[in-house]
């Protein structure tokens, strides 16, 4: 005799597995800590600084009219 299968159970299964499966892909993906959120964060904002002191004159179109 077969076994007997509650179809409600199967698909609740079924479908836990599935979006165990999508949360894996989705760590792998998007998955950083927020140390190195901020790290990045810092990172760029020391890169735009640097950037802005290095700059030559105020005016965005780089024409002195001096």
């Amino acid at each position: 005799m077969a076994e007997i299968v509650n179809l409600r159970r199967a698909r609740k299964a079924r479908d836990r597995a599935s979006a165990e499966a999508q949360a894996e892909q989705n760590r792998i993906a998007f998955g950083r800590t927020k140390a190195e959120r901020k790290l990045t964060e810092a990172e760029k904002r020391l890169a735009e600084r640097r950037l802005e002191g290095h700059r030559l004159s105020d005016d965005p179109d780089g024409k002195d009219e001096a």
